[in-house]
């Protein structure tokens, strides 16, 4: 099985590097985008790496780097009412939403902000620049991936 790359987006005063280093791992849930609940659902494998990005912060960019350890499965947090991520929609039985479990990898000296992977010619169409794309969870280029995780070195 061929490894893939990912992005995956989350708000560092909700879960950032920091606490996934802390915790070794986390379930990845509160998806609510169907593109990216499917990436999760049915593309995403054991082994996939993906580049931790920290949105909605200053600046926003990319922090470290994580590793899949649990393919797809339904997002439980969508079921609990006491949850910010509830749907009603979504029941045990029909699941809405899914989820992966990622571990961490490495944590970057420093940020690689969205202004630095934009300067970047090597990264020119990697989705994450794009005006407007605000998926939570995308597919990275290897070549793209690279790049990145070689930025310090």
């Amino acid at each position: 099985m061929t490894t893939q790359y990912w992005l995956m987006k989350s708000e560092p005063n909700s879960y950032s590097i920091d606490n996934l280093k802390k915790d070794h791992q986390t379930f990845w849930s509160g998806v609510r985008n169907y593109q990216a609940r499917n990436f999760m659902r049915d593309a995403i494998k054991v082994g996939d790496k993906v580049l931790f990005y920290h949105s909605n912060a200053e600046p926003p960019g990319v922090v470290g780097i994580a590793k899949v350890c649990k393919p797809g499965y339904p997002d439980f947090t969508s079921w609990d009412p006491q949850n910010h991520h509830y749907d009603p929609k979504s029941t045990p039985q029909k699941p809405l939403w899914y989820m992966v479990d990622v571990e961490f990898v490495e944590k970057f000296p420093k940020i690689i902000s969205l202004t630095e992977l934009k300067d970047h010619p090597g990264l020119t169409g990697m989705l994450v620049l794009k005006r407007a794309m605000r998926l939570s969870v995308q597919p990275v280029s290897k070549e793209h991936f690279n790049l990145i995780t070689h930025w310090f070195k």
